[in-house]
This record gives C-alpha cells, structure tokens and sequence, in this order.
C-alpha cells in the first residue's frame, strides 16, 4: 500500500511541475487518501485565462504519459473552458480559471487533508499564490507541525 501511495505522490508531483511550466498559479497538492478512499491525490491549480487551462491540461497529460506511464481515464471540461479535469483513478488534476476556483473552492472540501509543501520539492520555479490560497498552506503546514 505505501509504494502505491508514493507512486501516486510521484505522479501528483509531475502533474503539479507540469502545471508550474505552464505558469499556473494557487497550485496545491492535497492527500486525500485517508479521507475519500477513492482517490489518493488531488492536484488543483489555476489558470487564467480558457487556453491555458488548455495548455495545462495538455502539459499534465503529456507528462504524465512520458515520465509514469499513464494514461487518464477521464477527462472533462466545461463548455466555457472555465476548468477542466483529468483522471487517472490514483490522482485528480482539477484546472480552474480563477472565478471558477473561488465559486467552487474545492481544496476546502477536503480542509483536513495534508498538504505536499511544494516550496520544499525539486523543480519548481514559478511557484505563485493568492492570499486564500497562502493562508490555507501555511495554516495545513502549522497542523502538520502541531501533530
């Protein structure tokens, strides 16, 4: 079970870079594992405008494929191109322009969950956050380190 986990947390953090080359912003990494038992990563970002959810989705997929050797089962997206999804059963990568994002806040749904302190993994370079979005790590990062 824990290789499993760990693969799944390899593959979220190839999915999070990816979005990051892209200039995705608000990316957060959630451990969902414990708390839903149907998936064991959330991969959620923001993008500004309906190409780059695009071109996101795009990276995601495409690296994905190269670097873990897999392929979504489903992918989705609004008519308006205001999120998109892709999922792989193990990991959901949610992409969302910004007023998509605050409409449906969906890393708040799964408020307990830890999260991956990207800042401290490898190959990350435009690493770029809202003030909610901020607040909700450094306050996940105070539990984890309360615990």
């Amino acid at each position: 079970m824990a290789n499993a986990i760990e693969n799944s947390r390899k593959a979220a953090l190839v999915a999070a870079r990816a979005a990051d080359e892209k200039k995705a912003t608000d990316i957060m990494v959630q451990e969902v594992h414990d708390l839903i038992g149907v998936t064991d990563f959330f991969v959620i970002v923001t993008a500004g405008n309906p190409r780059q959810v695009d071109a996101i989705i795009d990276a995601v997929e495409d690296d994905l494929r190269e670097k873990c050797d897999l392929k979504p089962i489903n992918r989705e997206m609004s008519r308006d191109g205001s999120w998109s999804l892709l999922d792989y059963g193990n990991i959901v990568i949610h992409v969302f322009q910004p007023d998509t994002r605050e409409y449906y806040r969906l890393e708040q749904l799964w408020n307990n969950a830890p999260i991956v302190d990207l800042a401290s993994e490898e190959g990350f370079e435009n690493l770029e956050y809202s003030e909610r979005i901020a607040k909700m790590i450094e306050d996940a990062k105070a539990r984890d380190l309360a615990q």
